[in-house]
């Protein structure tokens, strides 16, 4: 009896067990179907977004700012300084006594010359006399000579009588012309003691003291240089491959690193015909001065200080700027070609029209609107395997 209890109880222990699994597999299942799928890994895109700015083309050169209106004072008679009455870094106007000369011809000797001149004019008048007396005895020899009337001995010394008071009237008046020419330049000399500012300036440079004796035309620096601050030059060194980009009155802007982070403009006024000093000999590159002018109110710009210039050739405002390495190579259209991340996160090649460029960025005239995105580099493998699947409906497996 109880063996066959025991053997009623088994069949139902094994489908009671079936009956479990057969549950818990079906719970296991409806969570698997209830659990959140785990999402799609998103390849990362390294993108530039197009911007809306200002491009410009420039030439870029190096140069110096030096003074663009200066005059020097230098002596006009030799003689000894008396007085400097300014100093470097002093503003003076212009026709303001700047120094005093005392002249090296004194005035006894120039009371000496006067002497000299009245006693030749003395003897002019003397020798105009004896002339004319001359004169008029050789003029009463020829008329009896031709009468037959003189001794032919005595004509000739009328004759040769004349013509001596003559060339002693020219030899004295060459004296005086001589004499007067020099009398002039003493009375320059002992008017010109005071010399005076030729412009309205800052004395720059100054190489005279109390005491030194000066000559006309001596050799060395100038005694005094006065400059206009109020604007300057910049002499900029140009190389050969950029001077036949620019032109007359194109804008051109510096910075020195005496001030960081600001800049100053001009217009460009002249470029020099003639190479650089130094330059274009012996295989070296040859490069052309380019002169423009900057005003300098404040007088904060110095001569000698380095510019690092940038001659506008062309700019664009407000136009669609892409980096420039982005490009690459040109197709027969003269197109570029770039790929584009579309909103679903697509990559979609696309034909660019370029217009100005410069080194880090190019204006784009056709082909991209402000606001998309460009990839940077090739396109990434995994969205390519990810552009080659096609994407199931909506509700279909």
């Amino acid at each position: 009896m109880n063996d066959d209890k025991n053997g009623c109880r088994q069949p139902a222990r094994l489908v009671a067990a079936a009956l479990m699994l057969a549950l818990n597999a079906d719970i296991s299942f409806a969570q698997a179907l209830d659990a959140p799928k785990a999402p799609a890994t998103e390849v990362k895109l390294d993108t530039v977004t197009v911007q809306r700015g200002e491009l410009q083309q420039t030439v870029d050169a190096v140069g110096k700012l030096q003074f663009h209106r200066f005059a020097d004072v230098n002596v006009q008679v030799a003689g000894q300084i008396k007085n400097v009455l300014f100093a470097i870094g002093d503003t003076v106007q212009e026709g303001k006594l700047v120094m005093e000369i005392s002249p090296a011809i004194r005035a006894n000797q120039l009371e000496t010359n006067r002497a000299q001149m009245a006693r030749l004019r003395a003897e002019l008048a003397d020798q105009q006399a004896q002339t004319d007396y001359a004169e008029s005895q050789f003029k009463r020899q020829t008329l009896l000579k031709a009468q037959n009337a003189t001794r032919e001995d005595a004509f000739e010394s009328s004759r040769m009588g004349a013509s001596t008071a003559r060339a002693r009237i020219d030899a004295i008046n060459a004296q005086i012309q001589q004499l007067e020419v020099t009398l002039k330049s003493d009375e320059e000399s002992s008017h010109n003691t005071q010399l005076v500012a030729p412009l309205s300036g800052t004395v720059v440079a100054l190489n005279a003291r109390a005491g030194q004796t000066v000559s006309v035309g001596q050799a060395g620096q100038p005694l005094m240089r006065i400059a206009d601050l109020s604007q300057m030059t910049v002499q900029a060194r140009v190389a050969e491959v950029d001077v036949t980009r620019l032109r007359r009155g194109m804008t051109a802007n510096f910075q020195t690193p005496g001030y960081p982070g600001r800049t100053w403009s001009g217009k460009l006024r002249q470029v020099l015909l003639v190479p650089a000093e130094g330059s274009g000999e012996q295989g070296k590159p040859t490069f052309y001065n380019v002169l423009f002018e900057v005003d300098n109110p404040e007088q904060e710009l110095m001569s000698g200080m380095t510019t690092q210039v940038q001659f506008i050739v062309a700019q664009a405002k407000d136009a669609l700027l892409l980096p420039a390495n982005l490009l690459g190579q040109r197709d027969a259209a003269g197109m570029y070609q770039v790929q584009v991340v579309n909103p679903e996160r697509r990559i979609v090649a696309r034909k660019v029209k370029i217009g100005l460029r410069n080194a880090q960025q190019v204006q784009v005239l056709s082909g991209l609107e402000a606001g998309e995105q460009v990839l940077v580099g090739p396109v990434p493998a995994p969205a390519l395997v990810l552009q080659s699947k096609p994407t199931a409906p909506v509700g279909k497996p």
